[in-house]
């Protein structure tokens, strides 16, 4: 392989709602470990051949948001609410918006087992602050490109109202007649073309997490390529435990675990 395709830091959603204290969704911790991330670029910038930066991004009305659903009397449910298949069969809530259509999403989110349906404080919210990367990490991106002469890519994940998309090559349940929800082949022969590549990013429990799994899924031989920057991403508070298999299932295939504070590449 060619020397200039030697590393690549993928960042998942670093991004001003989970990352910011005063974001919609902040993760506890997000904060200082953009810090961290942002000391990592300086210091190991002129190593870095590509950098990509995925955006969460949605709508107002999005299955995860409370404006999507509503109880018997109208209201909609408090974030971090879960809400179940069986629920929605009772009328204990109501979708606002395709009720079939929601209800199918429900049930096989539920036969996948990986992820409850969870209502989110409405977050990210396409065209926003919110949406936009969060600033210490934007200032060492920029700083990065206009020092090494190139520019960072981005990838937006998180439009299609219908589905949660955790991991930004694939939407939980891919919609057969919406391409956007399904696999992005090309991010992942993107990835492919680097012989590091270094995850960091928000949130550990969830994006991160589901991220990592599908690399694992679609393109296992790239599981020896990958190390994890542990001390730059954080869970979603109570929440650890959902990705802790993936984590587990990762160092068994071989993906490596590092703190950027202690790297020098």
């Amino acid at each position: 392989m060619n020397d200039t395709f030697n590393h690549l830091l993928f960042v998942i959603d670093a991004q001003y709602d989970f990352c910011h204290q005063k974001g919609a969704l902040y993760v506890q911790g997000a904060q200082a470990d953009m810090e961290r991330l942002a000391i990592f670029i300086e210091k190991n910038g002129s190593h870095l051949d590509h950098i990509i930066a995925t955006l969460d991004t949605h709508h107002i009305h999005d299955i995860a948001h409370p404006d999507f659903w509503e109880d018997a009397q109208g209201n909609p449910p408090a974030p971090f609410t879960p809400i179940s298949a069986a629920e929605v069969e009772a009328g204990k809530w109501k979708p606002r918006f395709e009720p079939e259509k929601t209800l199918r999403y429900l049930q096989d989110l539920e036969a996948q087992g990986e992820f409850p349906h969870f209502i989110w404080t409405r977050h990210c919210i396409v065209g926003t602050k919110g949406a936009a990367l969060e600033d210490t990490f934007a200032t060492a991106l920029q700083k990065w490109a206009k020092e090494q002469r190139k520019n960072f890519q981005t990838v937006e994940k998180g439009l299609y109202p219908f589905s949660e998309h955790f991991g930004v090559f694939q939407a939980q349940i891919p919609d057969p007649e919406v391409p956007y929800t399904q696999t992005n082949f090309a991010l992942l022969q993107t990835l492919a073309q680097y012989q590091t590549i270094w995850i960091a990013g928000q949130a550990k429990s969830h994006c991160v997490a589901t991220s990592l799994k599908q690399i694992l899924d679609f393109a296992p031989h790239l599981a020896e390529r990958l190390v994890v920057l542990e001390d730059c991403m954080s869970d979603v508070a109570g929440l650890g435990h959902l990705g802790k298999p993936i984590y587990e299932r990762a160092k068994k295939m071989g993906v490596r675990f590092a703190k950027a504070t202690e790297l020098v590449l």
